[in-house]
Order: structure tokens, then sequence, then C-alpha cells
């Protein structure tokens, strides 16, 4: 196994671990949680970059580093349902599911039926990209926001900076679910094809 598929095998053994951290209660759980999300999210930038560079580019690190995103994200999002860290999480949370579920779907079908294996297209490293740094902001404020009460920062501070925050976190994470549900349209549309009745 190369380098590549190694890095992108540690981010899938780091998710459970990341899960772990966010969503125990121990202090500053989410600064832990923040940096084994943001060690994991560079197994990504690095997996890729060496796998190119070097021409260790394989169907399998095709097949496996998108699913590894997927699942160090939705994690991520898992995690935010049961700490209910951002307005309509749970609806985020299934555009982000949907959309998987049919991109993986068309892939299992592609790599079936003429063994092709489809690899992430430009708009599904955007869409991961939008997701890891809404994921990595929504953190970040949370953590920020424990730390000050703390310190005993006082209501009239905190409260506004906690809401303005938790405005902000909301707003990433639609927006990383609106990348989401068009790269997965247009990742449809490009494969049509593949899901196309053969007779």
């Amino acid at each position: 196994m190369n380098l590549p598929n190694k890095l992108t095998i540690a981010r899938i053994i780091l998710t459970p671990i990341f899960m772990w951290a966010l969503i125990s209660k121990f202090p500053l759980h989410y600064f832990v949680a923040l940096l084994i999300f943001i060690g994991a999210s560079l197994t990504d930038l690095f997996d890729g970059k060496i796998a190119r560079e070097r021409g260790l580019v394989t169907d399998f690190g095709k097949f496996l580093d998108p699913l590894a995103d997927k699942m160090l994200t939705t994690a991520a999002f898992i995690g935010f349902i049961a700490l209910d860290i951002g307005e309509g999480v749970v609806w985020i949370t299934f555009i982000v599911l949907l959309r998987e579920f049919a991109v993986s779907s068309i892939r299992l079908i592609a790599s079936t039926t003429g063994g092709k294996v489809i690899a992430a297209n430009i708009l599904g490293k955007l869409k991961t990209v939008f997701q890891m740094v809404a994921i990595i902001f929504a953190l970040t404020s949370k953590q920020l926001v424990q730390i000050l009460g703390m310190f005993n920062v006082p209501d009239s501070i905190l409260g506004p900076m906690s809401v303005a925050l938790s405005f902000a976190t909301t707003l990433l994470l639609w927006i990383s679910a609106g990348m989401c549900a068009i790269s997965g349209i247009v990742y449809i549309a490009q494969n049509k094809d593949l899901i196309k009745d053969r007779k």
C-alpha cells in the first residue's frame, strides 16, 4: 500500500476518535476535536498532492479518498445534531446524507457494470472544502464561547458574541449544504447514462 492510501486510511481511523472527542463532555473537548479534525483534514490535502506528484494515483485511492471524506464530515454533522449546533442541522445532515448516498450509488453502479472508478470532480472537492471550513468554524466558535464562560466574561458581552457566532455557524453550514446539493446534482447529470434503464 502506497503512502497516499495510508494517509487516507489514517483519516478513516481518526474519524471515530474525532467523534468521540466531539460528543464527550470533558474540559476543552471542542478544542481536542478541532485538533483531530484539522489533522484528519490535512491528510486529505497531502494524500492527493503526494499521489499526483509521485504518480501514485490508484483506483483504490480514487474510491477510498472521497469515502474517507464522507466519513469524517458526516461524523461531524451527526455530532452537531447530538450537541444541537447550528439551526436546522438535522436538515443540513439530511441533505448531506442524501447527496452522499446518491453519489455513492452511482459510483457503485459504475464499478460493478463497467469496472470504472469515478474520481471526485472539482465541485465535489469544493463541497468538501466548504464543509471542512464550516465544521472548523463551528468547533472554534463553541470552544471560544466555552473558554470565555470559564473566565466569567459578563453575559452582556458573551451573550451577543454567542448569538453572532451561532448565526455565522448556521450560515456556513447551510452554505456547505447548498454546495453539497449543487455538486450532487451536477455529478448525477454528468453520469446520467449510468443510471438509465439497461435492457
